[in-house]
């Protein structure tokens, strides 16, 4: 991010050689193993050489520990060079020298570049070794670099021997290899009989969850990073790379190509989440420990890693203002982010409950039920099914606050797509098959295009389902309350938030809060659990009429996923097509050239036009209700960047995927510490 125009620096030093005999040499070290963060000098130097053939690989350098055979004085110097460094600028130091006529010249030292985990083992060290407060190690250590100590990785000699064929999107951090599955029934298979998989599709949707929960790794040829697949990737701690659209999918060949090559069904390939490449054959992964500790599979003391990894965290938090909470739809991922140190669950997605096997049918019968009386009935089939859901959320959390957002997306996504039933249909009738079933799928097919709309996105779905159909909202209240009921008579404390999505006016807040509110009359009697009923804030308008809309919601949380949607008129799914070349065209305005987008705004918040609009909802709201508490819950809440915004504006908290947890509670302190 440092401008051009304010030019390069230069430096003008007298010159020393390397290169005029067997008492002469050249080389580079760092003070401590810039991979490991092991406090041992790193050093590298060849004799008889200038400083280009150490950095131009012509000839192969040596260690420095051989040095003590050639030039026992100068080696000595060299040691005591490199801890003079480090005492003097408090940080791990990478530095070049000269050696003439066997005297030791100091070329240039500067902190040294190093990997995630060298930088949280080398800041806890300096802090033992009181080089440095806790302060400054929280500050040494990048959210990113944290990132390291999760997720698998490639071992980088093996990557070598295998060929890239092609790159998309890094989603979700981690590397993943497996055989290839080409629809998400088939990695349920593939998976129960013990292979490893990686799911490629064109793209995913809801009822791909079961497949995605059984591969190791998704690959999709479309979609952004904030699409369904980036999402609940990043959401389920999945690899995921998206968006690689050299990628050719042919399901009748159960296979899928790049160019002229061809990769079948059951082939090994490997996906690396950190940058998006694609390889073929099947790359060894080394596991994180602290992945292994919070499984219980290696205790705490035996991991130097994981203890690196939270007592950076530890001193994170003593700094930080903003809150952590984590999306989590299951009482496993729930699990997982009160693990990482989640403080709450910010957004509990609802329907992605009803995507499981002995659910999925009970959903679509209500949504084909031809009169009231039917609908309800299916509905209380799958009340007692979200009850138990709610009462293994509110037990994990035991006490914390959780988010539950009631249904949100429109219903024909409950149904077979619109273009598989009629393909199925022709077949059917080509195959002369049962008239009975013929007619059966026709009735389903006849109220998937009744459902059908141009623009889902922006059709019946959230508040407006709920208003149009109450019995929806009321059966979701009901197993809230009810499992709140039932885990509280275990002396867990329950802290409901129950959140409306898709918010434009005050009057459909009103309309919802009105139901729920006469459900709880109906459930809890005289029991006292404390609830409160809040809104999504992911619709302009909402952001304008906050102030409106505060008098009935007692909490905001930024929706910035379809905020940014509708804010910018961007498909998140389809904006990958154009995004990445609009952050690479250049144009000029006032003087200066710049990109059409500098960042894509479904990773990291516009701050000119998103960010504003929460900051008016965010003002407006709190101008009815001083104590309103607001947050976000969009994909945003994960992103450095995104949370430093948060920060300034007074957001109360942030909610990302459990994986990114940790990465928030870093970003937060730092963010903090900063002020």
């Amino acid at each position: 991010d440092i401008p051009s125009e304010i030019g390069t620096a230069v430096t003008v030093q007298s010159m020393v050689f390397g290169n005029m005999g067997r008492d002469c040499g050249t080389g580079v070290g760092f003070t401590r193993d810039p991979s490991s963060g092991e406090k041992e000098l790193f050093a590298e130097y060849l004799l008889n050489a200038q400083g280009e053939d150490v950095v131009a690989g012509i000839r192969t350098p040596k260690n420095i520990k051989t040095m003590q055979r050639e030039m026992r004085k100068v080696h000595l110097q060299i040691e005591n060079t490199a801890k003079t460094l480090e005492r003097h600028f408090r940080d791990m130091q990478d530095f070049e020298f000269t050696i003439e006529n066997e005297t030791l010249y100091l070329l240039q030292t500067r902190s040294a570049k190093r990997s995630g985990i060298a930088a949280a083992k080398i800041a806890c060290d300096m802090v033992k070794e009181r080089l440095i407060s806790k302060e400054e190690a929280v500050m040494r250590v990048l959210p990113e670099q944290l990132e390291q100590f999760l997720f698998p990785i490639f071992n980088p000699s093996d990557k070598k021997k295998f060929d890239e064929f092609t790159k998309g999107l890094a989603a979700s951090p981690g590397a993943a290899s497996g055989q290839v599955a080409l629809d998400a029934q088939t990695a349920v298979e593939m998976s129960k009989k013990g292979s490893r998989v990686i799911l490629v599709t064109k793209e995913t949707n809801p009822d791909d969850i079961h497949g995605m929960a059984a591969a190791h790794g998704v690959l999709t040829a479309r979609g952004g990073k904030t699409s369904h697949a980036a999402v609940v990737g990043r959401q389920m701690g999945k690899v995921c790379v998206v968006g690689a659209e050299k990628i050719k999918v042919n399901i009748p060949a159960r296979s899928f190509s790049v160019d002229e090559k061809l990769i079948n069904e059951g082939d090994y390939i490997s996906i690396d989440g950190f940058d998006g490449k694609v390889y073929s054959g099947d790359i060894p992964v080394v596991a994180s420990e602290v992945i292994q500790v919070m499984q219980g599979n290696m205790k705490e003391r035996a991991s130097e890693r994981y203890l690196i990894f939270s007592t950076i965290l530890k001193w994170a938090d003593k700094f930080r203002r903003l809150r952590i909470r984590a999306n989590a739809d299951v009482p496993v991922d729930a699990q997982i982010a009160i693990k990482f140190g989640a403080e709450g669950i910010g957004l509990c997605r609802t329907e992605h409950m009803f995507f499981a096997e002995n659910r999925i049918k009970i959903m679509q019968n209500m949504i084909l039920a031809k009169s009231l009386n039917d609908r309800i009935s299916h509905l209380n089939k799958l009340q007692k099914m979200q009850k138990e859901d709610f009462v293994g959320l509110f037990t994990a959390m035991n006490g914390l606050p959780c988010t539950i957002r009631l249904l949100d997306p429109p219903l024909h996504e409950f149904l077979p797509k619109r273009e598989d039933l009629m393909l199925e249909i022709k077949e059917l009738e080509t195959n002369k098959s049962s008239s009975s079933l013929i007619d059966k799928k026709r009735k389903l097919l006849d109220r998937v295009e009744e459902l059908h709309e141009f623009n889902p996105m922006l059709g019946l779905r959230g508040c407006r389902l709920g208003i149009i159909m109450p019995e929806i909202t009321r059966m979701q209240v009901r197993a809230i309350f009810e499992a709140a009921i039932e885990v509280s008579k275990k002396k867990i404390k329950v802290s409901p938030e129950i959140m409306v999505p898709l918010v434009g006016m005050v009057s459909e807040i009103k309309f919802q809060k009105n139901i729920i509110n006469e459900v709880a009359k109906e459930v809890l009697g005289k029991k006292k659990i404390n609830y409160m009923v809040g809104t999504m804030i992911e619709v302009p308008r909402a952001t304008v009429v906050a102030d409106q809309i505060a008098k009935e919601a007692e909490f905001f949380s930024f929706g910035t996923n379809d905020l940014t949607q509708t804010v910018f008129a961007y498909s998140r799914d389809d904006a990958a097509k154009f995004i990445n070349a609009y952050m690479e065209i250049k144009i000029d305005i006032d003087g200066k050239t710049t990109e059409i987008l500098e960042k894509d705004p479904f990773t990291s918040i516009d701050i000119d036009g998103v960010g504003e609009l929460m900051k008016i909802g965010l003002e407006k709201g709190k101008s009815t209700r001083k104590n309103l508490k607001v947050g976000i819950c969009g994909e945003h809440g994960g992103d450095p960047a995104s949370i430093e915004f948060c920060h300034k504006i007074g957001l109360d908290y942030v909610s990302c995927s459990p994986f990114r947890v940790p990465i928030a509670r870093l970003a937060a302190a730092r963010i903090a510490l900063k002020d």
